[in-house]
């Protein structure tokens, strides 16, 4: 049941988060930035959206009683928040002079963790289905 509603809260924010930075980086930003800061952070955003939908959908369909299904989401939320918000932060010190350089080697662990719970999730098709 935990699992169910940090699921849901964190679909819910990070889909609220992600069309306040997009609103943000296309009024906003899109003066500070360079165009491939602006694709890299148009990146984040479209990711983070994804896996805000991808969040509540399982929300209502997984049935949360093993551990496979709670480490799924927690694999999508670790790793929309490091792919996502490393991106942001790199755009961000970029546009402002100050690159946080290390910030570049969360970007790809973020999506290791978004890959590996992609990859859980078959898994979890797959033994439900065999």
């Amino acid at each position: 049941m935990q699992v169910i509603l940090l699921s849901q809260i964190f679909a819910s924010f990070y889909g609220f988060l992600g069309i306040v930075l997009g609103a943000f980086g296309a009024h906003t930003l899109k003066k500070k930035f360079t165009s491939e800061q602006m694709a890299s952070f148009e990146t984040g955003v479209k990711y983070q959206m994804y896996h805000a939908i991808v969040l509540l959908v399982l929300s209502f369909n997984l049935g949360f009683n093993n551990t496979l299904d709670q480490t799924i989401i927690i694999f999508f939320i670790v790793g929309t928040f490091l792919f996502s918000f490393s991106i942001y932060g790199l755009c961000l010190s970029g546009a402002f002079g100050k690159k946080l350089r290390l910030l570049g080697p969360v970007t790809p662990l973020g999506g290791l963790f978004l890959a590996t719970g992609w990859l859980l999730l078959l898994y979890s098709f797959l033994e439900n289905f065999i």
